[in-house]
């Protein structure tokens, strides 16, 4: 197993381009929240607007957009339909747009037009990152979705699904937690697999391995896991391929982590923290100044 650190991420850094514009970074696609979780996809947005991608819209329940609206002013929100139907239909015109794609933040289970987005986006998504309540659709509805997930593999232009569980949302996947079955999970569904805990584990869909051993309890906090949605989202949508978006995601969210440890100590330190101190990590690991 292969240890995460900087000498691994260092030269996964999109080069960017000193006379780009937001249309050359790309755009990140993020489709989360609900009514009474709309933290979640405000934490998310803003990861994704501070990685360095060149937009971020945010496509989500029209009742979830308040704490967006009040804390991304830089973000592009778009409400679902009220219909299955016509929210997939909105989401066509969106995806088309996007570079890459985020769901699953604060995302309402008990919505059906969450399965049907879900299932949308891993057949047409070509970059795709699920998780949080996403993800616990996705182990609701094994035979109808595992086979899609495996099915990206046929398609030439897309890149490996990453999934991002906890240990409880990963058990829920797949009935353990153990490496093996971490490893074979992730060959089974042809997706990278980021299993989150006190020490991070990687697992791509080729059976390669990768851990994180810098552990931070005071990343042990609501909202910690939606930063690195975004975060992961939005070096794809620059170009980064899916095992490196995962990989630099999983350790620059860990050295945002220590960072704010340092700064306010692991009891008070917050992820909605996290995306401000997002420059000083990427300063920290050799990116800031990869430019052409």
């Amino acid at each position: 197993m292969e240890t995460i650190d900087q000498a691994l991420i260092e030269g996964m850094c999109p080069v960017r381009d000193r006379g780009g514009h937001k249309g050359t970074f790309g755009t990140a696609l993020i489709v989360a929240g609900s009514e009474f979780m709309s933290g979640a996809q405000t934490l998310a947005v803003s990861s994704a607007l501070r990685s360095g991608t060149g937009m971020v819209r945010v496509f989500a329940p029209a009742g979830s957009m308040g704490s967006t609206i009040v804390n991304c002013p830089c973000a592009l929100l778009s409400a679902w339909g009220d219909t299955e139907t016509s929210t997939l239909r909105m989401l066509t015109g969106y995806l088309e747009k996007a570079s890459a794609c985020g769901i699953g933040p604060g995302l309402d289970e008990k919505d059906k037009r969450s399965l049907a987005v879900l299932e949308y986006l891993i057949e047409n998504s070509p970059k795709l990152v699920i998780d949080a309540g996403a993800l616990n659709i996705l182990s609701r509805n094994r035979e109808r979705l595992f086979p899609l997930l495996s099915a990206r593999k046929e398609k030439p232009s897309f890149e490996p699904a990453i999934l991002t569980p906890h240990i409880g949302e990963f058990k829920r996947l797949a009935g353990d937690c153990s490496e093996e079955v971490l490893v074979q999970f992730a060959r089974d569904t042809g997706c990278i697999t980021v299993l989150k805990s006190n020490n991070t584990i990687v697992s791509t869909e080729d059976g390669k391995c990768y851990i994180n051993n810098v552990s931070n309890n005071g990343l042990a906090k609501g909202g910690s896991g939606d930063v690195l949605t975004g975060m992961i989202t939005g070096f794809l949508a620059q170009g980064m391929n899916a095992a490196e978006s995962a990989l630099a995601g999983v350790y620059i969210h860990s050295l945002c982590g220590q960072l704010l440890a340092d700064r306010y100590g692991r009891r008070a330190m917050l992820p909605s923290d996290m995306p401000d101190i997002m420059s000083s990590a990427f300063r920290a690991c050799g990116w800031e100044n990869n430019e052409n």
